[in-house]
Parts: structure tokens; sequence; C-alpha cells
């Protein structure tokens, strides 16, 4: 074997890491980490939260009671989220890592008041506010990556960073089975002001990004107004319905998951505590799932495309929604395939860790934190008004399963959406 044809079988060597890039890696992978963590501890303490707070405030407990305020608190915690666009002008005119660590700040201090709430009212103010910097922070997560790291590593990146926010559900899973089934649901919000750390780290440690500090002055109009403009125009409304999508689909299923699994468990025999158990059992199934889908896609994407990886996990996730919600659910002894299939639901759900590889390739840098922080947050007000019309037809209907399954739907229209959209597979991150 000569020279030459070892040199054509070696690997390519990939841009080293310098310390700041990891460093401002880790900040931002620890700050999504944590994010998953305050997404998912409401839904992991709806039941308990809600059996507490609803006599204080005037309601009975019932199933539908729970299913209809615990819907209509996670439609505000997404008109929160989609409030959250606000952050993307902001950090294109001030900088990524400043305001990436006022978002922390900022969902970790309502998470962590949520555990003060005496009423449905106030807990819903609190997700609410929660709800903004929750939002702030994905965008700004994800622009900081995509900007920070080498062109050869950056696709990878996207999809490293994105099991951050899935690692944060197996923690709040793994809280949930041993600080939540000891101590409470308030405990478990109090857990959510850990961030406060990562957001003073944030602050005090991490650099911005060159690409951001060389792309000279921020446009003097609106950049809102901007990413509706000839050259944006289509790719943001595209975007934006494709984020609605994922929104809806992913959140019928992931968030509604641990009261399904109490609701089966209990039907099948087992007391609270062993319920409890089950929910983290299977919220943990789910993150483990969701962070080998994440793993997955960016692999994918640079095989068949950005479109093609998108297409093949909305047609896996409109499976596992209906094979989980529509008939798992209803079965005799139904729980075991249901935490199965929750495994198959989180590795599809790996499809946000798209929209951080794909949303930065479509903008340039001086808009490019507006166009993430809009087009991952204003998906939220229609997942808010789907999520009031989930918790009518809960009430409506007396069951979870049948109208949590019809969010499958979502994923179908996606799938007519997506041609539409732009490829951007082999090209550089535009300047």
């Amino acid at each position: 074997m000569n020279q030459r044809t070892l040199d054509v079988a070696a690997p390519p060597v990939r841009t080293p890491l310098n310390r700041d890039q990891i460093r401002g890696f880790w900040a931002a992978w620890f700050g999504w980490t944590l994010d998953g963590m305050d997404s998912i501890i409401y839904a992991l303490v709806l039941v308990p939260a809600l059996t507490e707070l609803l006599p204080k405030s005037g309601f009975t407990v019932t199933p539908a009671h729970i299913g209809l305020a615990g819907s209509i608190l996670f439609a505000l915690f997404l008109v929160g989220w989609g409030m959250s666009f606000i952050w993307g002008p902001i950090a294109d005119r001030y900088g990524r890592t400043r305001v990436l660590a006022a978002t922390i700040f900022g969902y970790a201090l309502f998470t962590g008041l949520a555990a003060m709430s005496q009423n449905v009212w106030e807990l819903g103010l609190f997700r609410l506010l929660a709800g903004i910097g929750i939002g702030g922070e994905w965008a700004l997560a994800g622009t900081y990556v995509a900007e920070s790291w080498p062109e050869d590593r950056r696709k990878m990146g996207a999809g490293y960073l994105q099991t951050g926010y899935y690692a944060g559900f197996f923690i709040a899973a793994a809280l949930n089975y041993t600080v939540g089934a000891h101590f409470g649901w308030r405990a478990m919000f109090l857990c959510g002001l850990v961030p406060v750390v990562v957001s003073i780290y944030t602050m005090l440690t991490v650099r911005e990004p060159a690409r951001w500090e060389h792309a000279g002055k921020p446009v003097q109009r609106s950049p809102l107004a901007e990413i509706f403009d000839a050259q944006y125009r289509r790719r943001t409304l595209v975007n934006a319905t494709l984020l609605t999508v994922a929104i809806i689909g992913l959140w019928a299923g992931a968030v509604y998951e641990p009261a399904a699994i109490i609701q089966m468990a209990l039907k099948q025999g087992m007391n609270h505590l062993q319920a409890v158990h089950m929910a983290s059992l299977g919220t943990g199934i789910l993150s483990i799932g969701t962070i080998l889908g994440c793993l997955a896609l960016p692999v994918l994407a640079e095989r068949v495309g950005r479109k093609n990886t998108l297409a093949l996990y909305f047609a896996g996730m409109a499976v596992c929604i209906v094979v989980s919600f529509g008939w798992a659910f209803y079965i005799p002894h139904g729980l075991r395939v249901f935490i199965v299939t929750l495994f198959f639901l989180g590795f599809f759900g790996g499809n946000f860790a798209m929209f951080s590889l794909w949303l930065p390739e479509q903008y340039e840098t001086r808009v490019r934190a507006t166009a993430f922080a809009f087009n991952t947050s204003i998906g939220r007000f229609v997942g808010a008004v789907v999520n009031f019309l989930l918790a009518a037809a809960v009430s409506s209907m007396g069951t979870l399963g049948t109208p949590v399954a019809w969010t499958a739907l979502a994923f179908v229209a996606g799938l007519l959406v997506i041609p539409f959209a732009v490829e951007t597979r082999g090209e550089a991150l535009p300047g």
C-alpha cells in the first residue's frame, strides 16, 4: 500500500475547538438542559399540584377539571414562550451571551416562585413569565453555537446542543422519582432555581462569537421587518409553519405523557407513589429516545438533506402519537406498550434539532437571532390555541387519549409544507 492510498483513506481532520468555544458550548448546553428540566417539571407535577390547588381556587378535583385546568395552564405557558421573540432583536443589537444569561435567569426565577403558588391563577402567572425566558434561551443558545463553532463542526454542534433539552427531561424525571415523590410538587419547582448559577457563569465567562462582533452595526430598521422582506419572507413563513407543527405535536405527546401514564397506572391497580414512579420511568425513556434522535438527525440531514430528514421525523411522530395515545392508552393492560412506544415518540421528537441546525443557515448574522427567536416562538401562540381546544375536547369527551391522538394530523399538514422549504445542505453559514 503506497503513501497516496494512505492519504486518500485517512479521515478528514476536524477543526479543533478552542477554550472559548468549549466553555461557551457547555454554558449553552447546561442552560438548555435546565431549560428542558424546567419545562417538563410542570407536566410531571400536574396532577398533584392541581389536586391541591383546584379546591383552593373554587373547583372540585375531577379528571375533567384537572385536564381542563392543565391544558389552560399549558396554554398560558405557550403564550409566554411565544412572547419570547422579543429577545431576538435585543440579542442582534447587544450580543448573544448577555441576553442568553438574562433569559436563563428569568425562567429560573419564575419557576422557583411557582413553588409559592396558593391557587391555580398564581401558578398560571408564574408559568407565563417562566415561558418568556425559556423560549428565548433556545433561540439564543442555538444562535450562539451556530456562530461560534467552526463550519465543519457546527452541524453536529446543533445536535449536541439539542440533547441538553431532553437531558433536562431525564433530570426532571429523576428528581420527580426522588424529590417529587417524597417532598411534593413544591420542592420540584424549587429545584428550578438551579439555572441561576448557569446564568451567572454565562455572564462572567462566555465571550461573544467573533462572527457577531465582526458583523458590523445592526440594521437601522426593525430586524423583525427585515425577516419579512423579499429576501426572507417565504422562508420565514414556511419555517414558522413547520415550527408550529412541531410544537403542537411534541407538546401534545411529551407534555401529556406523565398524566396519561399516571391514569393508566392507577387504572391497573397501582397506588399513587407507584404511578408517579411509572411516570418518571416513562419520561426517562422518552428522553433517552429523543437524545438519540437528536444525535442521529445531523448525520441524516447531511446525507439525505434537511427536507427529507424532517419529513421522516414528522411521519414518525404522526404514527407514534396515534399508536400511543390512540391505541395503547385504551387497550387492557396497555401501560407497557405505551411506555415502549414513548421511546420511538422521543426519537422522532428529536426533530427539534433540525431547527437548531437549519434556521441559522437561512439568515445572515445581523438578523439571525431575530429570525431564530421569531420562528421558534410564534408557533407557541398557535400551540396555545390548540391547547385550549384540546382542553375543551378532554372535558367534553372525558378522556385524554383520543384528543391527543388527533394532534397527529398536525404532522400530516407539516409533510405538505416541507416541499416549500429551502434546502441548505452543503451551504456554509451566511455572513
